[in-house]
C-alpha cells in the first residue's frame, strides 16, 4: 500500500478521542478487503490489505488511515478524500461511530453513498464489528430527503454489477418469509441502500432469495436461484428465474414459496399480479402442483 495521499486522521490520534478507554478484544492479524471509490466515482472496488495491528480499536484506526491514502491501483481514489476529515471515532460494542466535519456535505450524492459503502464494508470485516454510524459534527447524517441514515451494516449496500452507477437510494421493503413450520407467511421489513439501476421489483426478488436477517423467520426460496430478469406490464410483474428455483432447499410449502414472491411484489404500488417463469418458460408446474401459467394475486390467508 503506498504511503501517499493526505492522511486526515491526525486529530484522532492527537486528541485520543478513540474508544473512551474501553479495552478491546484481540483479533488475529489477517487480510481484509479495503474498499475505494473508482476514479469516475461510479462504483467501489477493493484491494487486499494485511492488517498490522491486533487489537480491534487499533485495527479500526489502521483501516481509517489506509482509507485516507492513495490506493496502489491508479484506477481507484482514496475513500477518505481531501473534501472532508474524520474528527473523532468511537466504538460502542459492535458499532463504530464516525464523526466527520462539514466538508462531508460537499460530496456529490453518488460519491457520498459510495463513501459510506466503502467505509462500512471495510470496517465491518473486523471481528466484533457489525455496524457503522456517522455524524456530521453534532448532527446525525441524513439522506437527500433529510431522513437520518441511522446505523449501517454491509448488507445494506446493494450493487448492480456490470452497470454504471447513477446514484443510490435507501428503501424500506416489505418481504414475506415463512414460519418454522413452512406453512405460513411472516411479514418482515428490511431497509436497503440500492443502486437505482436495479428495478425495485428485481430488488425485492433478490432480497427474498438472500433470505431473512434473523433466526425467528425462515427462507422460502432456494438461495441458488438466479434472477434472469423482472419486468412489469399493465400491473403484472413477470419474474423470470433459473432452474434452481425448482429445487426445494427449505421446508416451505409450494404455496408459501410462490406467495412469498407474489405478496412481496404486490406491496409495490405498480404491481397487482405476478407470473413466474423458468428461463422464460411458463409451460411447466412448480413442484408438480402449481402451473407457471397461473397469474398470481395477493394471498392473505397464508399470512400468519
Amino acid at each position: 500500500m503506498k504511503k501517499t495521499g493526505r492522511i486526515l486522521l491526525l486529530v484522532i490520534w492527537t486528541l485520543g478521542l478513540f474508544g473512551c478507554g474501553k479495552t478491546s478484544e484481540m483479533d488475529r492479524t489477517r487480510t481484509v478487503d479495503v474498499y475505494y471509490l473508482n476514479k469516475e466515482e461510479t462504483g467501489i472496488d477493493s484491494e487486499p490489505y494485511k492488517m498490522q495491528k491486533q487489537e480491534t480499536d487499533d485495527q479500526i484506526r489502521e483501516l481509517l488511515e489506509i482509507l485516507a491514502m492513495a490506493p496502489d491501483d491508479a484506477d481507484y481514489k482514496a475513500t477518505i478524500s481531501s473534501s472532508f476529515t474524520i474528527v473523532s471515532v468511537e466504538r460502542d460494542e459492535e458499532q463504530v461511530i464516525l464523526t466527520v466535519d462539514e466538508g462531508y456535505r460537499n460530496l456529490n450524492p453518488t460519491a457520498e453513498v459510495l463513501t459510506r459503502a466503502a467505509l462500512v464494508r471495510t470496517i465491518t470485516q473486523l471481528n466484533g464489528i457489525e455496524y457503522v454510524s456517522m455524524k456530521v459534527r453534532n448532527d446525525p447524517l441524513t439522506d437527500r430527503s433529510g431522513n437520518p441514515i441511522g446505523i449501517m451494516e454491509a448488507s445494506m449496500f446493494i450493487d448492480n454489477a456490470g452497470d454504471e452507477i447513477n446514484t443510490y437510494e435507501k428503501a424500506r421493503l416489505t418481504l414475506y418469509f415463512t414460519d418454522k413450520s413452512g406453512t405460513k407467511l411472516v411479514e418482515a421489513s428490511r431497509s436497503v441502500v440500492y443502486n437505482t439501476n436495479i428495478s425495485m421489483e428485481k430488488l425485492v426478488v433478490e432480497e427474498l432469495i438472500k433470505g431473512p436477517n434473523n433466526d425467528e423467520i425462515f427462507p422460502t426460496v432456494n438461495p441458488e436461484t438466479k434472477v434472469n430478469n423482472v419486468t412489469v406490464k399493465d400491473g403484472i410483474c413477470y419474474v423470470n428465474l433459473n432452474e434452481s428455483f425448482l429445487t426445494p432447499m427449505t421446508n416451505a410449502t409450494s404455496e408459501v414459496t410462490i406467495y412469498s414472491i407474489t405478496n412481496s411484489l404486490v406491496e409495490l404500488s405498480n404491481v397487482n399480479k405476478v407470473q413466474i417463469s423458468i428461463n422464460g418458460d411458463t409451460e411447466g408446474t412448480f413442484r408438480e402442483r402449481i402451473p407457471f401459467s397461473t397469474i398470481f394475486e395477493r394471498n392473505l390467508e397464508l399470512i400468519e
